[in-house]
């Protein structure tokens, strides 16, 4: 074991990680994050109307062969575990992967 890091984590980043890889661990948001994290391709957000937004979803519920309801909760699970960020903006809606959740995950490893 001397061969080892020894990095400690806190009690509450343990909760948090715990969190996010419970999130993912449905393959439904796993691929929704996949997905969000290649498109537009080049970047890491978009922005996007309302309608649009309802749009992708439903894209999302036609792929996966869910409910656009199903899908809207599996956004806001994503949300909630802060694997994405959903800001509205005017009448623009702006989703982005939140790059540093990810990087903290890769980190811990």
């Amino acid at each position: 074991m001397s061969n080892c890091k020894s990095q400690i984590i806190s009690e509450r980043d343990l909760g948090r990680f715990a969190d996010i890889f419970k999130a993912l661990s449905n393959p439904n948001r796993l691929r929704i994050l996949l997905e969000l994290a290649r498109c537009p391709e080049g970047s890491d957000d978009f922005s996007t109307t309302p309608e649009q937004m309802e749009n992708c979803q439903q894209e999302f519920a036609r792929i996966l062969g869910l409910a656009p309801s199903t899908v809207s909760h599996h956004f806001k699970e994503l949300r909630n575990a802060g694997l994405v960020e959903v800001t509205r903006q005017g009448k623009s809606i702006l989703v982005r992967v939140n790059r540093r959740v990810l990087e903290s995950v890769k980190n811990v490893f």
